[in-house]
């Protein structure tokens, strides 16, 4: 049997994806800091901010199975306003979940998956890291951030038989948008551009793709021989990903902004 681990697993993205992968036979844990996870799922409580809790999770599921044949970067979450109200320990915190929770991840997975002879990583991104969405600066930069490590680590870790990509969603109903922490200290003179933007934002989340939806194009990439290292999912997204590489950047930034301010 098939080994798959999903961070944030306890709901949204993350609990679709550990059900689609239990529906095609894996043995699943679910990583999440409440350790919930759903029937069949192995509920695993780890903060993946705490890097000494990763590490003791995945020795042990290893030391469990034998392998770890999927990993799925999943657990994330968002804040918005404006650059120049984000207190710095705001702006750190997206930074710690988003990118080194996955940075902890896969570097605690991989001397397992090279032990074995190889593995599959999927870290889920957002189409946020390739058109960054005003008033959501930081999460834009956590995921930008996130393609890059993919990229690198890709290379890095090619020898040793195991892929990394990352997918990069565009808007998806979960609770995602309750989650998301707005700040309370932007200065007046953003309030209205914020209220606005934020409002376009969770009107297109919640008018988005499914869960469901997300975690089949997670599991068909962790299924490919050579998975594009960054892809998406939904027609319009692959259009959308198509403009911003055909057109100058400074277009491109600029309908972004249109459509949210």
């Amino acid at each position: 049997m098939k080994i798959a681990v999903v961070t944030g697993a306890s709901g949204g993205i993350g609990a679709a994806t550990a059900a689609c992968f239990l529906a095609h036979g894996y043995r699943v844990y679910g990583l999440s800091r409440s350790g919930k996870a759903a029937d069949g799922v192995l509920g695993v409580t780890c903060d993946v901010t705490d890097e000494a809790a990763v590490r003791r999770a995945f020795h042990n599921i290893f030391r469990e199975e034998g392998k770890i044949d999927v990993l799925v970067n999943n657990a994330g979450f968002g804040i918005s306003g404006a650059l120049e109200g984000t207190p710095d320990a705001r702006a750190k915190k997206q930074f710690d979940v988003n990118f080194f929770g996955c940075f902890h991840c896969c570097s605690a997975v991989i001397p397992y998956m090279r032990a074995v002879g190889g593995g599959t990583i999927v870290n889920v991104s957002s189409m946020a890291a390739v058109l960054s969405i005003p008033f959501q600066s930081f999460y834009s930069a956590s995921k930008s951030a996130v393609n890059a490590l993919t990229l690198a680590l890709a290379n890095e870790v090619r020898p040793f038989g195991i892929r990394v990509c990352a997918l990069m969603p565009g808007d998806v109903r979960t609770g995602f948008t309750a989650a998301r922490e707005k700040n309370t200290t932007d200065a007046a003179v953003y309030t209205d551009t914020v209220r606005r933007s934020v409002a376009v934002m969770e009107h297109d989340e919640q008018n988005g793709m499914t869960p469901q939806q997300i975690a089949g194009a997670i599991f068909r990439l962790s299924q490919k021989r050579r998975p594009k290292p960054l892809s998406t999912t939904g027609a319009q997204y692959r259009v959308f990903a198509v403009l911003q590489k055909a057109l100058p950047a400074a277009l491109a930034n600029r309908i972004v902004g249109m459509l949210y301010t």
